[in-house]
C-alpha cells in the first residue's frame, strides 16, 4: 500500500492505569478528555464488577480494566509478543499469542474479556471462536469495539463493527447484548480533540508557523463541544446511531 493511509500521523496513547494517587488521578484527567476509554470504562465497570472466577483478557495490552474486576475474580492476561509494535511495554506476566489460536485448552475460563481488539483481527470470527471454545458453559464473554474511530495502530486496523455485524459474529452465543458507546454528539467532540492533537504535532517544526494559530482558534470550540459531548451522553440528547463504539455482553450456553 503506498501513500499516507499506510502511516499514522501519530499513535494512540496506550490506556494504562498505573497503580497510586497519581496515577488514578492521570486516568481519571484522561477519562475526561478521551471519550472512547470513558464509554469502554462506563460500560466495563458494573458488568465486571459482578463477575467471578477465572478471566481471561485477550488483547490485554496495558490491562488498564483490571482493576474493575471484583474481589472473587482471578486474573490471566493474553497478547501477541509483540506488543511494543502498538506502543505497549512488555510484561513478563503476559502470555503470549499468535492473535489467533488461544493457548488454552476448553472451558479453562469461567470469564473472557477483549476490549477495542477485533478490529485489528486479520479473522475476528476466528478469534470470536476461539474465545467461545476456551469458555465454559455459562460464561460470560465481554467486549468492546470502535465505530467512529480514525486508523490506528496502521498498517493492523482492518475492520468497524455494526451492531448487525457484531450480532452475526457472536451468533453462537446464547445470549447477545449490543449496546452503543457514545452518541452523535460525542462523535463531533472526539474528532475535534483528534484534530487539535495533529495540529499540535506538525511535522516538519516550521508547520506551527500555521498550524498554531489554528490550534489556538480551535481549542475553545474543543472545549465547548467536549462540554456538550459529556452533557448529552448524561441526559441522552444525541442519536446513538452514530455512536463512538459497541459493547457486548454474551454468554456461552
Amino acid at each position: 500500500m503506498t501513500g499516507s493511509i499506510a502511516t499514522e500521523e501519530f499513535k494512540p496513547i496506550p490506556v494504562r492505569r498505573s497503580q497510586g494517587f497519581l496515577g488514578d488521578l492521570r486516568f481519571k484527567l484522561r477519562l475526561l478528555v478521551d471519550l472512547q476509554v470513558l464509554t469502554c470504562q462506563r460500560f466495563l465497570a458494573p458488568r465486571l464488577a459482578g463477575l467471578s472466577g477465572a478471566l481471561l483478557d485477550v488483547g490485554c495490552g496495558e490491562m488498564p480494566f483490571r482493576t474493575l474486576l471484583g474481589p472473587g475474580s482471578t486474573y490471566t492476561g493474553l497478547d501477541v509478543p509483540r506488543a511494543d509494535a502498538f506502543g505497549m511495554s512488555q510484561n513478563p506476566d503476559i502470555v503470549a499469542f499468535d492473535g489467533r489460536t488461544i493457548p488454552f485448552p476448553d472451558a479453562s475460563f469461567q470469564n473472557v474479556l477483549c476490549t477495542e481488539v477485533l478490529e485489528h483481527v486479520e479473522d475476528p470470527a476466528g478469534l470470536v471462536a476461539e474465545m467461545l471454545r476456551v469458555l465454559r458453559p455459562g460464561g460470560t464473554l465481554l467486549a468492546t469495539v470502535p465505530f467512529s474511530a480514525r486508523v490506528h495502530h496502521a498498517p493492523y486496523d482492518f475492520h468497524r463493527f455494526t451492531p448487525f455485524r457484531l450480532a452475526a459474529l457472536f451468533k453462537d452465543f446464547t445470549e447477545v447484548e449490543v449496546e452503543e458507546r457514545g452518541d452523535d454528539l460525542a462523535v463531533i467532540a472526539n474528532k475535534l480533540i483528534v484534530v487539535a492533537a495533529r495540529l499540535a504535532r506538525p511535522r516538519p517544526l516550521v508547520a506551527l508557523l500555521w498550524r498554531l494559530p489554528l490550534l489556538v482558534i480551535l481549542l475553545p470550540v474543543v472545549l465547548i463541544a467536549l462540554f456538550i459531548a459529556h452533557l448529552s451522553m448524561l441526559f441522552g440528547w444525541g442519536s446513538r446511531m452514530d455512536p463512538l463504539g459497541y459493547g457486548v455482553r454474551a454468554v456461552k450456553g
